[in-house]
This record gives structure tokens, sequence and C-alpha cells, in this order.
């Protein structure tokens, strides 16, 4: 067992098949186990406005899923199934019982799908903007539709993001994606956002770019063909939060929508004025939709969680930049 740590977050490496990377926010170490899961082209830094606070009240990690932040692909498949397999083996590794997933995008797809598989091991879900398969999306905006049509065709996706990655800074690919994943990227906290390029400047971007390839396209098969996820996920019964921007363009708010109504249980939030990822553009809101879920709606879920083993980890850990 390792005590969380007390001088912010610490950066981790756990065998799961090959190295998988995560950072440890800290947090009590009786309170709840929340795990973030990050979406496409995503890392751990996608939760580093809101872990520190949410770890007042609970232990937070978050992981790199396969091929994404600095976690290598090795011989594992950057596909949904793929980072799902890598989250359960995760959570057998680490050495807890039930956690809560905290999932976003294409992230919480891949919670939702461990939830649906594994339920033991999931205590309960917090759904942000998720990519969830449903039988009618609603309007999906052109540019959103166009990048995943160029990364769908061989070589043609290939191609794309080889060009682009020649023609972008670290910093201009960060900016590219706070633009279009926020209604105002300037929200997003400064020192968040130079993470994210740190990380990105150090990354290895053709290793990235490919997970990000095949990761889109195991997503758009999802997408396009629903039926058989949506029944699997119609079988979810954790206690779940929905929270959801309203300017998403990415996952369209009307998608979030159909999804409660197939699960009337949930408790669903609509962040005002808010894109794809309310973790980083209104934190300080999300984590107040967090909390507040913990202590009603979602108490059985942090108790369950709660009273878990507690996180084993390998002790050798490194200071992360978050």
């Amino acid at each position: 067992m390792v005590s969380p740590p007390t001088d912010g977050p610490l950066s981790r490496i756990i065998d799961v098949d090959g190295a998988v990377h995560f950072v440890d926010f800290g947090g009590p170490a009786e309170g709840p186990l929340l795990v973030g899961v990050h979406g496409l082209g995503g890392s751990h830094l996608n939760w580093s406005a809101i872990g520190p606070q949410l770890s007042r009240n609970s232990r937070v990690l978050a992981l790199d899923l396969v091929g994404h932040g600095l976690t290598p692909t090795g011989t594992r498949t950057p596909d949904i199934e793929g980072h799902r397999r890598l989250l359960s083996g995760f959570l057998r590794s680490m050495g807890a019982g039930p956690a809560i997933l905290i999932g976003n995008s294409m992230g919480g797809l891949v919670a939702a799908l461990q939830a649906a598989t594994e339920p033991e091991s999931v205590a309960g879900l917090i759904l942000i903007d998720p990519a969830l398969p449903t039988t009618r999306p609603g309007l999906i905006h052109p540019r959103v539709i166009a990048n995943f049509a160029l990364c769908a065709v061989p070589w043609v996706g290939e191609g794309y993001l080889t060009q682009r990655r020649r023609r972008t800074t670290a910093e201009q690919s960060v900016r590219r994606v706070l633009s279009v994943c926020c209604v105002d990227p300037s929200r997003v906290p400064l020192d968040v956002v130079d993470a994210h390029i740190e990380l990105t400047s150090r990354m290895d971007r053709v290793q990235a770019d490919d997970a990000y390839l095949r990761s889109a396209r195991s997503l758009a098969m999802m997408m396009a063909l629903p039926g058989a996820t949506v029944e699997r996920l119609r079988a979810l019964d954790q206690p779940t939060l929905l929270v959801h921007g309203d300017r998403d363009l990415l996952v369209p708010l009307s998608a979030a929508r159909r999804m409660s109504a197939d699960h009337p249980g949930w408790r669903v939030e609509i962040a005002p004025d808010t894109g794809h990822v309310p973790m980083l553009e209104a934190p300080g809101w999300t984590t107040v939709m967090i909390d507040d879920w913990l202590t009603y709606e979602g108490a059985a879920a942090a108790a369950r969680s709660s009273t878990a083993p507690g996180v084993m980890v390998d002790p050798s850990s490194t200071r992360a930049s978050t």
C-alpha cells in the first residue's frame, strides 16, 4: 500500500501488458477512488484543472490510454476495446476495489463499456460529454464530420495527420484542439495549457497520431453501427452523473438528452455556455457538480468505493508537471 502524495500530483508507471502512465493527484486514502479516463487525443492532463480540487475529498488518479500521453502502444491495440482492456487491467493492477470512473468524450464510452462489461469493478460513473452511440445522434458540426471522414479513408488519414504534424508546432496543436473543444479557450487555466504544450512537445507525435487515427476509426465505426453498443449500455445500473456542455460541437446536447432518456435515474447537469471539455473550461463549476453528486445521488457509489481496499502502486515515481 502506498499513501497518497502530499505535495502535489505524482507521475507513475504501472505494468498492464506493458507500461501504463498515470498521475496520482492524492486525496484521503479513506475517500472514494476516482479514476479519470480522457478522450480521443487527450491525456492525464485533461483532468489537471479539477484533479487537485477533487482530491480534497476523494482519492484521484488519471491514466493515459493506449498510445496516448506517456503510455506507449507497445503490443496493445489503440481501439475502443483495447482502451477498455487497458482500463480493466489498470483497475486490477492497482489492487483497489470498485472505482468511480470519470470519462470524457471517448473516455466516457470506454468507462461506460467497462461498467457494462465488468460491473463489479465500477461503483459509479461520471460521464462528461461522453461519446456514447445513440440510434439518433442529432446534428453534428460539419468540421467534425470532415475530420472523421478524412481519418476514415485508408492512406488519406495517415497523409492528412502527417502533413498536419509537419505544419504545426506543439503549441499550435494544443491551441487548435482547445479552439474546437471550448467556447472560450481563454477560460482554461494558463498553467494547464502550458502543461499540455510541454507534454505535446516531448511526446512521440508519430505514435500519438497513429493511436489517434486507429482510435478515431474504431470510434467512428461504433457511432456508424450503434445497435450492439446501445444494447450493451442500456444494462448500465451504476449511479451515474452526466455532465454536458450546452455548446459542445463534438457531441451534440441532443445526444446527451437521448442517453439520459434511456436512463431516467441518471443525474444530468448542463454546463452553460461551455463546450466539449467542461472540466477544463469550467473546472470550478464541474468540481462543484461532482462533489455534490458524490454527497447525494452518488453517495452509495462513494461509500462502496471508499470501503474498497487501498490503492497499491510501485513506490518509484516522479513529481508530475500538472
